[in-house]
């Protein structure tokens, strides 16, 4: 039987990121380019669709979210930050954020990470740092950040990569219209193991080309 092009994904980002050692750049473009393949209707969304009852809840379940005739998430229905989960094991995550237009998905950290992002649908402004200088445990919540990224993304765009100590690791989503982003990370976080979420605030300093975050 064919694989869906998300378990191909998933078959692919197991291979990679549970061997030992860190990935090369070969295996994580490849991985972009699986990512890449995706479409909304791949993780259960009907980007277009409208429900009668749109859902509000943090983590969607197929008992209390809305869907359409073909079962599908409702792309414009929700009415608050969502997300929906697919996959979590030591070595990865997998899930999908939906945003309601106008909701901001707050500056947040992937500590130690490496992260794949694909805009599903919709469009988004993205505004990204990464810390000037990073301590030796990889994480801070506090310090000078140069900007990276700010700007307008709008599906189709081929997905982004982050990296522990480039890429824009910090950053944070506007949704300018309903949008979904589809993320891979690696390892994902953990309280446990030193790699919590943390949110930020930026605060612009005129004279210098960066922010204190």
């Amino acid at each position: 039987m064919e694989r869906s092009k998300i378990q191909v994904l998933y078959d692919a980002s197991h291979a990679v990121f549970s061997q030992e050692g860190l990935p090369t750049f070969q295996q994580i473009h490849y991985l972009k380019t699986l990512l890449d393949k995706i479409e909304a209707i791949d993780v259960g969304v009907d980007e277009s669709g409208l429900c009668d009852s749109p859902t509000s809840d943090a983590t969607v379940d197929s008992s209390s979210s809305s869907s359409n005739s073909k079962g599908l998430l409702c792309g414009h229905g929700f009415s608050e930050i969502t997300y929906i989960h697919i996959h979590e094991c030591d070595y990865f995550s997998m899930g999908v954020f939906c945003l309601p237009a106008g909701k901001v998905f707050p500056l947040h950290d992937h500590p130690g990470m490496t992260v794949l992002s694909k805009l599903l649908y919709g469009s988004t402004c993205v505004k990204a740092y990464d810390w000037i200088a990073l301590d030796c445990a990889g994480s801070q919540t506090i310090g000078l950040a140069g900007r990276v990224v700010d700007e307008v993304i709008k599906a189709p765009q081929e997905p982004s990569i982050l990296f522990p100590r480039s890429g824009g690791n910090i950053h944070s989503f506007t949704a300018l219209t309903p949008c979904a982003i589809l993320d891979v990370l690696s390892p994902p976080y953990s309280e446990e193991f030193g790699r919590p979420s943390t949110y930020f605030s930026d605060i612009p300093i005129p004279s210098l080309n960066g922010n204190l975050i």
